[in-house]
């Protein structure tokens, strides 16, 4: 049943889990004397270590990939474990960083998660999702970093769309889109954010002014460009709505 596989957690011994986690083990034990991980279960002097706790020094690894501390990080995930939302100001980011919009955390328990999607929630799946950051391993609970790809991924799995096909789909996007962002960066940063640091203005304010701008244009090109796909299908559907011999 899917609700059991979602909820089948692999263990590890510590030197396997530093191994997937691509750290050493002296990080690892590190890491846990910071109480930057929950506990491993214990059987007797061994210590067991899960998927939880993988996707844990994952996450690790972004953060400190992206330039936060191990401190900042520690503020983080308690602030994360606590509710809060005030994570860009405990993480210390710039203002043109932190004015972006973020997007809100979904909590869902593997039952509720394996409900969701019908059956969809399977081991590869979940492992997929996991990889692609949408989904993270909290104690007892799962969560899904955005509520808008948690619903649209639900929306397109009810019209009969595999799960499956819906994250490949999303890792195809996420590469599309990860260069669109590199071109507005690129494009803020060469004209305006220089220029506003000479001139002792705000950045953070220049950047919120123009976000909206860079949403419009991707809104705007998909449109053109999923007006343009189905003109084309279009036109090679022959009359009659069918292809082929008769």
């Amino acid at each position: 049943m899917a609700t059991s596989e979602a909820d089948e957690v692999r263990e590890y011994r510590m030197p396997e889990l530093a191994e997937k986690a691509g750290i050493t083990v002296r990080t690892l034990r590190f890491y846990r004397e910071r109480k930057l991980i929950p506990p491993p279960r214990r059987d007797g002097r061994i210590a067991w270590y899960n998927d939880h706790h993988l996707a844990r020094l994952r996450t690790i690894a972004g953060l400190l990939e992206r330039g936060h501390t191990l401190g900042g990080i520690a503020e983080l995930i308690a602030a994360f474990e606590s509710g809060r939302r005030d994570v860009g100001e405990l993480l210390g980011l710039p203002g043109a960083v932190a004015s972006w919009p973020s997007e809100t955390p979904v909590r869902l328990t593997p039952e509720a998660l394996a409900d969701y999607f019908h059956g969809e929630v399977t081991a590869e799946n979940l492992t997929t999702s996991l990889d692609l950051g949408y989904l993270a391993v909290d104690g007892d609970e799962i969560v899904h970093l955005s509520r808008r790809l948690l619903d649209v991924s639900h929306t397109l799995v009810e019209q009969g769309v595999p799960l499956a096909a819906v994250l490949a789909a999303a890792r195809e996007v996420r590469e599309h889109v990860d260069a669109i962002a590199e071109t507005f960066v690129t494009l803020l940063r060469t004209h305006v954010a220089a220029d506003d640091l000479e001139r002792g203005e705000d950045v953070g304010e220049t950047v919120e002014r123009l976000r909206p701008l860079a949403t419009s244009v991707v809104d705007a090109e998909l449109t053109l460009a999923m007006n343009r796909r189905m003109r084309t299908e279009g036109d090679e559907t022959p009359p009659g709505g069918h292809s082929g011999d008769q």
